[in-house]
């Protein structure tokens, strides 16, 4: 029987923000329901924390690490979402403006 391949918590800290923020730009999307626009800023804020606390950790252990090619790998996996969650704010922030007011 195979064992699986433990995920490092960066790896998981990256995946969970990614499905959080997703689970959140879909609902919006197919709501458009104001009160998750609110919620989703907040989400954002507190991920832009975390994931900055471990990308200083994963900075630290580039430097005093002797495998760097895992390391940086960990670090491209946490930055990805930085893109996606930019891609979202603008399909957000247009659709968020084009709805009538209340």
């Amino acid at each position: 029987m195979k064992t699986l391949k433990k995920i490092p918590i960066s790896t998981a800290i990256a995946l969970v923000s990614f499905g959080i923020g997703t689970l959140l730009f879909l609902s919006y999307m197919i709501t458009s329901n104001r009160e998750l626009v609110l919620i989703g800023f907040f989400y954002t804020y507190l991920a832009v924390i975390l994931n900055s606390f471990v990308l200083l950790y994963l900075i630290y252990q580039l430097f005093a690490k002797t495998n760097k090619e895992d390391t940086v790998i960990r670090i491209l996996i946490l930055i990805s979402n930085i893109p996606i969650a930019y891609f979202y704010f603008i399909i957000v922030e247009n659709k968020f403006n084009s709805l009538q007011p209340f």
